[in-house]
Order: structure tokens, then C-alpha cells, then sequence
């Protein structure tokens, strides 16, 4: 099984996190210790999910694809390889765009977001409810094309785990290298709630899918990331961090009146809202542009949002407060 395989690599990196962590509390002091248990047990969970639930509702569709494959890719030569890795980069860049972009993902990876301090024990903290989403079906053009599901698995596993060093809000840009591939300043970029900074770099290993499509974002040295959700969860309750997006997203289907209603909530992005009142990224962003304009205008009766500033290198940057991401 995948998770047995990669067992020691998994305790190397857990062994780097708390190294971090110590060495963070030494010199900041700040280390936000509860976020590191609360990470903990998401990672146990998914390690028990995977032994004892090792399927989701998509796997049929997925076993289906593979018993009516094009071609059979066994990995016998190092250009299916090669296929295999811009395959799974392509179709993970659009998993997770659609966990930032529809609701019904967003309640699972919302739980990733969740810490206010980006660290290496953060990228352990993934939701546990994934499978039950379909996030699956992603991938299924890899199991079409010829590859095994056991073969797809593992290279996102892969992938999940070279996204592991870039969960740093220390490690400086890399010049050259960030031109193709994802990077700490690119994950800080894709964590923060900034709002010049909402739903960007969704790329894996490779950050050229984001340059491709229009969500590319450079961090900005005037603009300091600000991260965790728009509406923080105040809790370090491992079952409230994991459930409090589906939570949200139960309240609204149970206020909705129409059929249009209980579709927008469900699968439109994140902070929609029937009144057309919403906090989207979109609409996040236009209110922020009404008050960096110093506009009185209101957008229909509802009140704009209270902005507070950081100053990074004698520049305000503007944070809002009380919006980001859901």
C-alpha cells in the first residue's frame, strides 16, 4: 500500500516539522503549537483513512476509465514518465483550482488554508473528507490514457509531498528556478487572504500551468502575506477545524429557496450568496477598489468592509478584515 511505502519519508519530514517548530519557538517564540496538533491529527486521520477506507466515491469511474484505457502506459520508458508528471501536474493544477472555485471542494481544502502561520507541519493538514467529494475524478483522464489508479495515486502523492518544503514563510525567492517551478514565495502568494493575493498559484510542482491560465501571482516585498481563511476558525478542536466548512455550507443550503439557490451554494465559489450580498473573490476585490478609490458608493445598502493596514517597507498594506477566504 502507498501509505506504507512512503512511511519513512513521512517520518523524515514529520522529524523536519518539529525541528521547525523548536527552532521557531527558540528564536520567535511564536510557534503556534496547538495549529502543530491540530495538523497532527489531520495527518492521522488520513493515514487511517487510507488503510481502512481505501476507496472513494469516484474509484469506480476511475477503475472504469482504466479497463477502457487508450493505450497501457506501463512505465517502460522514460517518456511515459515524463507524460505521467505534466499529466498529473495539468490535471492537479485543476483539482485545485476547483477546491479554491466551488464550494463543494473548498469545504474539504478549506481545512488545508485554516492555520494563520504557514509552516512545514502545515502542509500535513489536509481535510479528511476528500473522498467524499469526488475529488477523484480529477485525475481520471491519467487512468483513460493508460496509467494504472495504483500509478495516478502515487504520483499525487508525490506531488503533496514536494509541496511539503514550500509550506515556508523563511525560505527567501529563487531566482531562476521560480520561473518554472513552485516555490515558497509562490505558496505564500497561494496561502495568503491578502486580497491581491486570493485564488493564485495552484500549480504543484510546476508553477507554468498558473502562467498559462491567468492565476499567476508574484509576492510583492510591499505587501506582506497575511494567511488563514477570510472567516478564521477560531478553534483548535481538530473536529470543528475539519467540519466547520461543510457546517457552513449545510446553513446556507438549509436558507435556500430555489433550486438555483441550493446549486450557487453548492457549486459556485466560495462566499456566493443568493442576496447577491457575497464576499467572492471577485467581490472582495471590487469593494477593496471602492475604498483604495476613497468611493462613499455602496453596493446596494450593504456596508463595505472595514479595512486595517500592516506597514512592510514604509508601504500600507491594505488586509481586510472580516473577508477572505471562506
Amino acid at each position: 500500500m502507498i501509505v506504507f511505502v512512503l512511511l519513512p519519508a513521512l517520518g523524515l519530514l514529520l522529524l523536519v516539522a518539529t525541528i521547525e517548530g523548536l527552532v521557531w519557538t527558540a528564536t520567535r517564540r511564536d510557534y503556534d503549537w496547538k495549529a502543530f496538533g491540530v495538523s497532527m491529527a489531520d495527518l492521522a486521520g488520513t493515514i487511517l483513512k487510507r488503510i481502512f477506507v481505501p476507496i472513494g466515491i469516484a474509484s469506480p469511474l476511475f477503475h472504469l476509465a482504466y479497463d477502457h484505457r487508450l493505450v497501457t502506459m506501463d512505465l517502460q520508458a522514460p517518456w511515459q514518465f515524463l507524460v505521467l508528471f505534466l499529466g498529473q501536474e495539468f490535471c492537479y493544477y485543476w483539482f485545485h483550482r476547483a477546491s479554491h472555485r466551488v464550494r463543494w471542494f473548498w469545504a474539504t481544502h478549506a481545512v488545508h488554508h485554516s492555520p494563520e502561520q504557514l509552516t512545514f507541519a502545515a502542509a500535513f493538514r489536509l481535510g479528511l473528507t476528500a473522498r467524499l467529494t469526488g475529488s477523484t475524478l480529477f485525475y481520471v483522464p491519467l487512468a483513460y490514457v493508460g496509467f494504472s489508479p495504483k500509478v495516478v495515486l502515487f504520483s499525487v502523492t508525490v506531488n503533496l509531498l514536494y509541496q511539503f518544503w514550500i509550506h515556508s514563510e523563511r525560505i527567501p525567492k529563487l531566482g531562476r528556478f521560480e520561473l518554472v517551478f513552485n516555490t515558497p514565495s509562490h505558496h505564500r502568494v497561494h496561502h495568503a487572504r491578502n486580497v491581491d493575493y486570493l485564488d493564485a498559484n495552484y500549480g504543484g510542482v510546476l508553477i507554468v500551468f498558473d502562467r498559462m491560465f491567468g492565476t499567476f501571482a508574484s509576492e510583492k516585498p510591499e505587501l506582506r502575506c497575511e494567511f488563514g481563511l477570510v472567516h478564521p476558525v477560531k478553534s483548535h478542536n481538530p473536529v470543528v477545524v475539519e467540519m466547520h466548512g461543510w457546517i457552513s455550507l449545510w446553513r446556507d443550503l438549509k436558507r435556500a429557496r430555489s433550486v438555483r439557490e441550493v446549486l450557487g451554494y453548492l457549486f459556485a465559489p466560495p462566499g456566493w450568496s443568493a442576496d447577491g450580498r457575497g464576499s467572492t473573490t471577485r467581490e472582495l476585490r471590487e469593494r477593496h477598489s471602492l475604498e483604495a478609490s476613497g468611493s462613499s458608493v455602496t453596493l446596494e445598502g450593504f456596508a463595505l468592509p472595514v479595512a486595517h493596514h500592516s506597514r512592510e517597507c514604509g508601504v500600507i498594506a491594505p488586509v481586510v478584515t472580516g473577508y477572505s477566504r471562506q
